[in-house]
């Protein structure tokens, strides 16, 4: 389990000021623009983490009470109930005076946009600038929520606990209810004079550009994670993480399936039988193909490391160009004598047709070998 104070590098007697300041210097030193490393990214969610339990004074005392901060532990020594004060609590809503006032300081929320690249991007991968607009923490306030020079006051009602204490009648007879207190909601102190750039949330709204990183390989619906871009939390709390989701533009003339990049060539009906070298252009330059003579239509062409490269892992996959032989549509006296001739050459009868029967073996076997 996670030590919160040792995360911060604070003592457990650490003050909330103490708290704050270790953290917003761990989060520089940590943060994704500064050290882009994966243990930093992992470390920088555990420094969160613990800053959003011990800067909460009931998450505090309930984790340094029980390891939990949530309180579902118990500690050294203690078993079941602890006593009159938890019997108390789990028949009336709450123990008299235990609860403690509540932290203004709330974790951001995670974000989730959508960035669109080109085939050409997913397949070599891309620095990209993405515009996002989210909650930053305010440069006026600093995410105090206050008018700089002020500070928040002690509830008078409550005198900074965040609850008030009522009796109530009961079948044990008059017992004290905590409730939370309606002036301070529970906070302890008020904010009389409010950050006017921020109206007292210790954040505002802001248009931000990222540089993003986009790997080879990806494929339309995978997400980037970045660690600490969500939005700021409120009162100067951690932000949450963003989210980008990868949407790939259809290209033009290639197609994926899987790593491998497709493509559809047509040629004459005479080259196929002659051969020929056909030219196609691929995101790596232009590419000469030799085909050989007496190439059927669907017949495929395969060429190494001229696909998209592997996410995990290092390589490409392959360029496949499928081949489509044109049979000429209008042909004129000339070239009808000419295939007269040609098919009287070759003992072929005009209008008769060669039916191959095949087993459904081969027929899978050449449909492997045209993949």
């Amino acid at each position: 389990m996670v030590d919160y104070y040792e995360a911060l590098g604070v003592s457990r007697s650490a003050s909330a000021e103490e708290i704050k300041k270790a953290y917003r210097k761990r989060a520089r030193d940590l943060h994704p623009d500064r050290n882009p490393s994966t243990e930093a990214a992992d470390e920088f969610k555990r420094v969160g983490q613990a800053y959003e339990v011990l800067s909460d004074p009931e998450k505090r005392r309930n984790y340094d009470a029980t390891g939990d901060e949530k309180g579902r532990g118990f500690p050294a020594g203690a078993q079941g109930f602890g006593g009159f004060s938890d019997i108390f609590e789990t028949f009336f809503g709450g123990g008299a005076g235990q609860g403690g006032p509540a932290s203004r300081t709330r974790r951001g929320q995670d974000s989730l946009i959508r960035a669109r690249i080109d085939l050409k991007d997913a397949v070599f991968g891309i620095t990209k600038e993405i515009d996002v607009e989210t909650a930053v923490t305010c440069s006026v306030c600093d995410g105090s929520c206050t008018r700089e020079g002020t500070s928040p006051t002690t509830c008078p009602d409550c005198h900074g606990q965040g609850q008030v204490q009522r009796p109530m009648r009961s079948i044990l007879g008059t017992v004290i209810q905590a409730q939370t207190c309606a002036r301070c909601s529970g906070f302890g102190n008020i904010i009389e004079d409010p950050c006017q750039e921020c109206d007292g949330q210790g954040r505002v709204r802001e248009r931000k550009t990222l540089k993003v990183k986009i790997p080879g390989g990806v494929e339309k619906g995978n997400r980037i994670h970045l660690a600490g871009e969500g939005e700021a939390g409120l009162a100067g709390g951690p932000a949450g993480d963003l989210f980008i989701e990868i949407d790939v533009k259809p290209h033009d003339v290639f197609t994926r399936r899987g790593n491998d990049l497709h493509a559809t060539v047509s040629i004459p009906m005479s080259a196929a039988a002659l051969g020929t070298t056909v030219t196609l252009d691929t995101f790596d330059g232009v590419e000469e193909l030799s085909v050989a003579p007496g190439t059927q239509s669907g017949e495929v062409l395969s060429v190494r490391e001229r696909g998209v490269a592997y996410l995990r892992g290092a390589g490409r996959g392959a360029l496949k160009v499928h081949l489509k032989v044109e049979t000429p549509v209008k042909l004129s006296e000339r070239q009808r004598e000419l295939m007269h001739e040609f098919a009287s050459d070759r003992g072929e009868a005009i209008g008769e047709s060669t039916t191959e029967h095949r087993g459904v073996f081969a027929k899978l076997r050449d449909r492997w070998d045209s993949l």
